[in-house]
């Protein structure tokens, strides 16, 4: 098609959506397609991901996209990791930013046994994104998909950079390094991991987003699922994690297929609720990274360690390890305790590590300032 043509027929798409017309899942797959492919001026792709947004996407719409990530631009893992296999993350753009939750949870679960397949990126409507932290804390987020499946294999738990060529070669890191919103990648790009998980927690931005978004998982092989929003105290503001502030709204897709959706509140699960300012993100990587090691290794024991053991919690449950929610919770605070999670951290960073050994000398660095060296070295 000549390329004029192609700019016309691409502009008539978007003003589809600026119309709030909704795209079929095939459309949506082409479209993405083209922006993968960088067939479109940078205009036209930017209005497109906004014009989508806008609208607000339909499970169709993301799907396509997720569709097009996987099959065009994502290095997918080699051999069996496990079954289940689980991954944690949110959409970000969230009006309630926190510390990072879902990293510290997924530390907790995986010493708990739960095997972790994170996909995570940069902060893109943040100061600090998983990347980031982990990265601060010594874990090597620029590896291969390789590197990272070793991981999970070895230690259960593991991280696929999202905004790396290792990752996502073709176009994804070159997307969200140009924006700075919430687009349908904050769903479908997260979604399109190199292993395939048949298990996830996934926090969403938005309560409207709750149900799309359950619907998409199931329909791309997801065999169980909680997707959730939580809310603070007045129920005005939200996270894309279970809230130790208020109500949380939860999704649960079922082995059978049945999804049913119920509310939480932190008395549900036996933990006070807590002020906002306990949990709220510092906007300081280097005190993010400290508090991110004090929380899983058992020395922050206010909000942040009971909030990170309610999503610890909800891990175990979805993976019938615990038959309640409160029992994660319980199983979730013994293993920080018992300084099964920090130690599970260090083997972690130890394992998805850099050559240099630069990123254990980070984490030992973290850790004296959290007060936790000692213990870091002994788990070495």
């Amino acid at each position: 098609m000549h390329a004029e043509e192609s700019i016309k027929r691409f502009g008539r798409y978007i003003q589809r959506l600026i119309n709030r017309e909704d795209l079929s899942r095939t459309e949506s797959y082409t479209l993405f397609c083209q922006l993968l492919n960088d067939e479109q001026p940078d205009l036209q792709q930017g209005a497109f991901l906004a014009a989508l947004a806008a609208k607000g996407e339909t499970p169709d719409e993301i799907a396509g996209a997720w569709q097009a990530i996987y099959e065009r631009d994502t290095v997918r893992t080699e051999g069996h990791l496990g079954t289940p296999l689980v991954e944690n993350s949110g959409t970000g753009m969230d009006a309630l930013k926190t510390f990072n939750v879902s990293s510290a949870a997924a530390v907790v679960a995986a010493a708990g046994g739960v095997r972790m397949a994170r996909h995570g990126a940069r902060a893109l409507t943040s100061s600090c994104g998983t990347v980031d932290l982990l990265e601060a804390v010594g874990l090597d987020v620029e590896c291969d998909v390789a590197t990272v499946a070793r991981s999970i294999r070895e230690t259960g738990i593991g991280l696929f950079n999202g905004m790396s060529p290792a990752t996502h070669p073709r176009a994804l890191a070159r997307i969200l390094s140009q924006i700075r919103f919430g687009s349908t990648l904050n769903i479908a790009a997260s979604l399109a991991s190199p292993c395939r998980p048949t298990h996830g927690l996934r926090g969403v931005y938005s309560e409207n987003l709750i149900a799309p978004a359950a619907t998409v998982m199931k329909a791309i092989g997801y065999r169980r699922a909680l997707v959730v929003h939580g809310l603070d105290a007045e129920g005005r503001r939200g996270m894309d994690e279970l809230s130790n502030l208020g109500i949380s709204r939860v999704r649960e897709i079922h082995a059978d297929g049945v999804e049913t959706t119920f509310t939480l509140v932190p008395e549900d699960v036996g933990l006070p609720r807590r002020e906002y300012a306990e949990i709220a993100a510092t906007g300081d990587r280097s005190k993010e990274a400290v508090r991110f090691l004090q929380t899983v290794g058992g020395v922050e024991r206010g909000g942040c360690e009971e909030i990170t053991c309610l999503n610890a919690g909800a891990l175990f449950y979805l993976v019938d390890q615990t038959p309640r929610l409160a029992e994660g919770v319980r199983r979730a605070r013994a293993l920080i305790r018992e300084g099964r999670a920090l130690r599970k951290m260090v083997h972690w960073v130890a394992t998805q590590a850099d050559a240099a050994g630069e990123g254990i000398r980070r984490l030992q660095s973290v850790a004296d300032h959290a007060g936790l060296g000692p213990a870091v070295r002994a788990a070495l």
